[in-house]
């Protein structure tokens, strides 16, 4: 489809525009004049060209002195439509033109805190007033800005004006301030100076909310309450020491200052066993494989061996320089540990008792546990070491020594807690104390540390479960509990805190795998049942167990 062209303007006979004629337009147009004089300027001395110069007329030209208005074209005014030289044109006629506002003085008008400076607001008037612009009165903006500030006394008060006044913090003020710091405290510095050391005691991930309270998982139910106390006097409180012990008979051991005496759990007989010699303590004790013989280790770094059902000390075995913190047994091998770093092997068989030493710890050896079959043996000190050692012994020689397999320094504090895994001889699991309070996991095979776990206080002590794939562990200051943990995810089972008014130092754990017996310093001997043993899981509950757990009841020592 082709377009027409357009005919040129200067061919059209006729437009069909019309343009508005306003009032102005026709005085405009009344103006005119059609006179054939032309109009001169005047003269400009300054310019050359112009020679003849003529001042303009002063009066002023009248308005009706051009085109005489006939009715006819009064008529096209009126209408708004005038014919002139054939072309026509139509103008809007406005009705009402626009006025002014009297010369009054503009009234001042005041601007909210919100809006800036330099906007100025106009006050329109008429009822054609702009949408985007508000129209409220000065009161009006007063009364809305009053209710804003959410005063109690003027305005109802809602959920925030509540909250304002309960904080006392108002609403239309700054918060946040800048001052400087408060003076230091003129008192005694020694208090604040043990808040700040036991402040990130208190600030360790898996704390509980109170000092006195307890969490069990829902798929378990430990008792928070132990199934028997001892009075146990004279116990003493050093996280270095080991004072308990339960052998495979079913008897406990408990060293009390310099007496050591020993409870059998089936009867509830207790039995004073020996004391120290006169000047020193008892520092350790430890059954033998077969539990017919104990170990005790004694302040003046010698070694005591007891026939437990005799009563009677065997033999005293000398040597080390400093006290005896730990003992461990693997079949005829006792093992000691000193306070000057260094282990000894013992054989109990022979005169000649040193059969080898250790040295790979710089502090004071506290942990110190044979694997059950007596390939490795670990050892933590205050040096915050872990070695794990090759258990074979070498010829029967008293200069004979050993070097570690493996040395850890993953801890950043003593270690006393070590455990070997009874279900997977290869876990070793260790924990460091106050500055530490951490649980690791190793491989003793590679090397490799396979688990960690931050706990909120100190670890005293750890036992493996015989039966469940669980981790038991003592802690000190500040929650003086008991935890356990699942393993490998080491997620915590249960926690019982406050287990004792003192820090939990020595524990031990029943022939059965069910029982486990805590000491402390506040000087009592306390036992928890854990875990089930092997044959009470299938009894019905309100039957009597076998002989090789504790019954209910509280006793003495002495």
């Amino acid at each position: 489809m082709t377009s027409i062209p357009k005919t040129p303007s200067r061919y059209r006979s006729r437009s069909d525009a019309k343009t508005p004629l306003t009032p102005s337009m026709i005085s405009a147009f009344n103006g005119i004049s059609i006179s054939p004089q032309k109009r001169s300027h005047p003269a400009d001395l300054s310019n050359p060209f112009i020679t003849k110069s003529r001042q303009a007329s002063p009066v002023k030209r009248a308005a009706g002195g051009g085109i005489a208005i006939s009715d006819s074209f009064q008529r096209q005014a009126g209408g708004g439509v005038i014919r002139k030289g054939g072309i026509e044109t139509r103008l809007d006629v406005v009705s009402r033109d626009y006025l002014p506002p009297t010369s009054q003085p503009r009234p001042e008008l005041k601007r909210s805190r919100s809006t800036p400076a330099t906007r100025e607001r106009t006050q329109s008037t008429g009822d054609n007033r702009d949408r985007f612009i508000t129209t409220r009165e000065v009161d009006d903006v007063a009364a809305t800005l009053e209710i804003m500030s959410l005063n109690p006394k003027t305005a109802s008060p809602g959920h925030t004006a509540r909250l304002a006044a309960a904080t006392g913090v108002p609403l239309n003020r700054r918060v946040l301030a800048y001052h400087e710091a408060p003076p230091a405290s003129s008192s005694d510095s020694t208090l604040s100076q043990q808040r700040e050391l036991a402040r990130p005691l208190y600030g360790r991930p898996g704390e509980l909310p109170s000092s006195t309270s307890s969490t069990t998982n829902k798929s378990r139910r430990i008792p928070t309450q132990p199934e028997r106390v001892l009075d146990a006097p004279g116990m003493v409180d050093d996280f270095y020491l080991n004072l308990v012990s339960w052998s495979i008979q079913n008897i406990v051991a408990v060293a009390l200052a310099e007496s050591t005496y020993v409870w059998r759990a089936d009867t509830g007989v207790v039995s004073h066993l020996g004391e120290a010699p006169e000047g020193t303590y008892v520092s350790s004790v430890d059954f033998s494989n077969d539990g017919a013989y104990l170990g005790i280790g004694l302040g003046t770094g010698e070694v005591e061996l007891w026939d437990v059902e005799a009563g009677q000390k065997l033999r005293t075995m000398g040597g080390h320089q400093g006290q005896i913190a730990v003992l461990s047994w693997n079949a005829h091998i006792l093992s000691s540990g000193c306070g000057d770093g260094s282990i000894w092997h013992h054989d109990v068989r022979v005169p000649r008792h040193k059969v080898m030493e250790l040295l790979g710890h710089t502090g004071e050896v506290c942990g110190l546990k044979w694997r059950a079959d007596g390939e490795l043996l670990a050892s933590g000190g205050n040096d915050n070491v872990v070695n794990i050692w090759d258990g074979r012994v070498g010829d029967v020689t008293d200069g004979a020594r050993g070097q570690a397999k493996w040395t850890k320094r993953n801890h950043t504090a003593a270690v006393k807690a070590i455990a070997w895994c009874p279900w997977q001889s290869s876990l070793l699991a260790s924990g460091g104390g106050t500055n530490d309070a951490t649980i690791h996991v190793w491989n003793s095979g590679t090397g490799a540390r396979l688990h960690s776990l931050k706990t909120p206080s100190q670890v005293t002590s750890i036992i493996w479960s015989p039966h469940k794939k669980e981790i038991l562990t003592t802690h000190g200051y500040p929650t003086n509990a008991i935890m356990v943990h699942a393993y490998p995810s080491l997620e915590r089972i249960a926690e019982i805190r406050d287990a004792h008014d003192s820090r939990v130092l020595y524990t031990a754990v029943g022939p059965a795998g069910d029982v486990v017996c805590t000491g402390a310093g506040d000087e009592n001997l306390k036992f928890w049942r854990i875990w089930e043993g092997v044959g009470a899981k299938k009894k019905k509950e309100g039957k009597e167990r076998s002989s090789s757990t504790t019954r209910s009841g509280i006793l003495s020592i002495r």
